[in-house]
C-alpha cells in the first residue's frame, strides 16, 4: 500500500537589498553579510535561506528602480538596508525618506514582510542634515509597522579592527553586524512561521 508523505516545508527566504555594506565589498562570497547571516540563522536552528540582492553603489532611488526585478518570487522577509550612498552625496533626506517608503510597499505588495535597517549620517554636511537624514528610519518603522533595526554599521563604525577602508565592513565587521542584527530577523522569521502555520491550519 502506499503511503502519502507530506513534502517538506520551504526553506524561509530572506533577501538582503541593500548597498555594498550587505554586498560584501572586497570580501569573498562566504564573508559577505547574506552568506554569514544565514549561516547564523541555520545555526539557530531556522530553515531559512538569505538571498544576495545588495548592489554596491547603489542609492535608494537606484534600488527602487531595480526592484520589481531584483526581488525573487516567493521572498518572505526582505532586509532594506539602504541609504548610506544618498548620504554620502549628500541627497535631500526628503527623497531618501520618499524612495524608502516605496520600497517598503512594494515588498509588502509582493507579500514579504519588511525588516529596515537604519543608517546613521556622519557629520559631514552638518547637524541640520543629520538630524533629519536620521530621523527618516525611525519615523517609516513606526509609519509602516515594520520591525527597525537602528543602525546597520553599530559596533563597526570607528572600530579599526573592522571595517576595510574606514567605511565598509571586513569579516570582523559581518560578524558583529550579523550578531546586532540576527536576533531581530529571528523574531520576524518567528512571526511569520506562526503566521504560515495559522494559514495552514484554516485551510
Amino acid at each position: 500500500m502506499a503511503v502519502s508523505v507530506p513534502a517538506a516545508a520551504e526553506a524561509l527566504r530572506v533577501v538582503a537589498f541593500g548597498d555594498s555594506l550587505s554586498a560584501g565589498f572586497a570580501l569573498p562570497a562566504d564573508a559577505a553579510f547574506p552568506a554569514v547571516l544565514e549561516a547564523r540563522l541555520r545555526r539557530d536552528g531556522y530553515d531559512a535561506r538569505v538571498v544576495n540582492a545588495a548592489v554596491s553603489g547603489d542609492t535608494t532611488q537606484s534600488g527602487l528602480a531595480r526592484l520589481s526585478f531584483a526581488l525573487p518570487d516567493g521572498a518572505d522577509l526582505v532586509i532594506v538596508a539602504l541609504g548610506a550612498n544618498d548620504m554620502l552625496r549628500g541627497q535631500n533626506p526628503q527623497t531618501t525618506r520618499e524612495n524608502l517608503e516605496k520600497i517598503i510597499a512594494y515588498c509588502e505588495a509582493r507579500g514579504a514582510s519588511v525588516l529596515l535597517a537604519g543608517i546613521v549620517a556622519s557629520a559631514n554636511f552638518g547637524a541640520d542634515y543629520k538630524r533629519e537624514f536620521d530621523a527618516i528610519y525611525a519615523d517609516l518603522a513606526r509609519r509602516r509597522g515594520v520591525p527597525l533595526y537602528p543602525s546597520f554599521l553599530e559596533g563597526v563604525t570607528g572600530d579599526k579592527t573592522r571595517v576595510l577602508d574606514g567605511l565598509h565592513p571586513n569579516a570582523a565587521g559581518v560578524e558583529r553586524i550579523v550578531a546586532g542584527i540576527a536576533p531581530l530577523v529571528e523574531k520576524s522569521l518567528d512571526a511569520l512561521s506562526r503566521g504560515h502555520a495559522k494559514g495552514g491550519a484554516s485551510q
